[in-house]
């Protein structure tokens, strides 16, 4: 009964795979790319669910045939093998070739229909009279024709899953080395992560698939192996969960980018900032500030830092000086600062020299705030990030140059 439920968790996990990318499918039917993707989750699904031994002694039941729900199991295993090789090769494939990928394909579904047809022709030939749910394989694997049948079936989905995660591996090394040439880009990046977890998912099937082998042929040298065949009974949905994992992540992977991940990063790098702009408790101005819920989201905990930020600046405007915001910058550009991070340096220090007139109650001149509140105005204009580059040159010095701060690049200042 375990095992079954087992079997039932990974069936639903890749039938939830199979429902996010259907929206893809649709869009997409004509590319051979994705339509092989669906059929090989698809293929995936119905062989774990078939697979089950509640759903073997189901389906033995309803066909009247001893053992038939080995045969349809085998069958589409051998269909879902067929698949892996086929999104090689269109993986694999580009415009140049694309006439010799359609003919590899071809080759590789014509050379696992005769499998299919072996499987058949097998079963038929043999006698399988007892049901076996869970052990078929190694129970029959001295019988006239079944041992064949195995043989065939195992070897199949052996190869496919071993060229499957050759594929991806070596797509992953390409990715990375594109990534190091080009730059970094956080679709590649979660393209690359994906790989590594399918290669780790088809390399989980490439061993199942080899230690069944080896217990079929010890049952051929009289020797019982049968442990390894319960092995690959019991962890066999985990690697249907890695390969479920490993087709989500290039579909969800970006989205927690830039949803959480970004606006996490870009709120924490804001506090700075915030220190130094908010006002006193005793003044009364900070009570008007947004509150934000324990349950808002990263993006709505930004929005809201970024408009009471926005809102305090424009309370800070009187005590700006416009002369120390030069000063600072010339000091930034002498120094070999570039022009962005010279003109977070120079606001920087002005707001922090403003927040401290503030505390003292002695405004700036009007003109030099009046300067000072274009200049601002103007820089933010110029530069989408000027915000989080100003709160990091308020950082203490220790803090601001070590290294694995947060990267400013990507980082947009939202609607307010």
């Amino acid at each position: 009964m375990q095992q079954g439920v087992t079997f039932y968790i990974a069936t639903a996990a890749l039938g939830a795979v199979l429902l996010v990318k259907l929206p893809s499918l649709v869009r997409g039917w004509r590319s051979p790319l994705v339509r092989t993707v669906n059929a090989m989750i698809l293929l995936h699904c119905a062989g774990f669910f078939f697979a089950a031994p509640p759903t073997v002694t189901v389906v033995n039941r309803l066909s009247g045939v001893s053992n038939f729900s080995a045969l349809l199991v085998h069958c589409i295993l051998c269909a879902y093998a067929c698949t892996c090789l086929a999104l090689m090769e269109n993986w694999r494939g580009d415009k140049a070739g694309r006439h010799h990928t359609r003919w590899r394909v071809r080759v590789w579904i014509v050379g696992h229909c005769l499998v299919v047809m072996a499987v058949i022709v097998c079963f038929v030939l043999g006698d399988v009279p007892d049901e076996r749910p869970t052990d078929f394989d190694t129970y029959y694997a001295n019988a006239p024709f079944i041992g064949e049948m195995l043989v065939f079936y195992l070897s199949s989905n052996v190869v496919a899953a071993g060229g499957a995660t050759v594929v991806c591996w070596r797509w992953s090394r390409n990715i990375r080395k594109e990534i190091r040439t080009n730059g970094s880009a956080t679709a590649d990046g979660w393209l690359r992560a994906s790989l590594y977890v399918l290669g780790a998912g088809f390399l989980s099937h490439f061993i199942s698939g080899s230690l069944k082998l080896l217990a079929i042929a010890a049952r051929w040298n009289g020797r019982n192996w049968d442990v390894l065949n319960d092995l690959v009974c019991e962890y066999a949905p985990l690697g249907a969960m890695i390969v479920t994992l490993g087709f989500l992540l290039p579909v969800f992977g970006p989205w927690l980018t830039e949803r959480l991940v970004k606006p996490g990063r870009t709120y924490l790098a804001l506090a700075p900032l915030m220190r130094v702009v908010r006002p006193s408790v005793t003044s009364g101005t900070d009570s008007l500030a947004l509150t934000t819920p324990w349950y808002a989201d990263p993006e709505q905990r930004l929005v809201n830092r970024m408009t009471n930020i926005q809102d305090w600046l424009l309370q800070l405007r009187p005590y700006c000086a416009e002369a120390i915001r030069e000063l600072a910058h010339r000091e930034a550009v002498q120094k070999g600062a570039c022009r962005p991070d010279a003109v977070a340096a120079g606001l920087a220090a002005m707001l922090r020299a403003a927040a401290d007139a503030r505390a003292r109650s002695t405004p700036a001149d009007e003109g030099e705030s009046r300067r000072a509140a274009h200049a601002l105005r103007s820089a933010e204009t110029e530069y989408g990030d000027l915000m989080v580059r100003v709160s990091r040159a308020l950082q203490p010095r220790c803090q601001s140059h070590r290294r694995g701060a947060v990267p400013m690049s990507g980082a947009r200042r939202p609607p307010t």
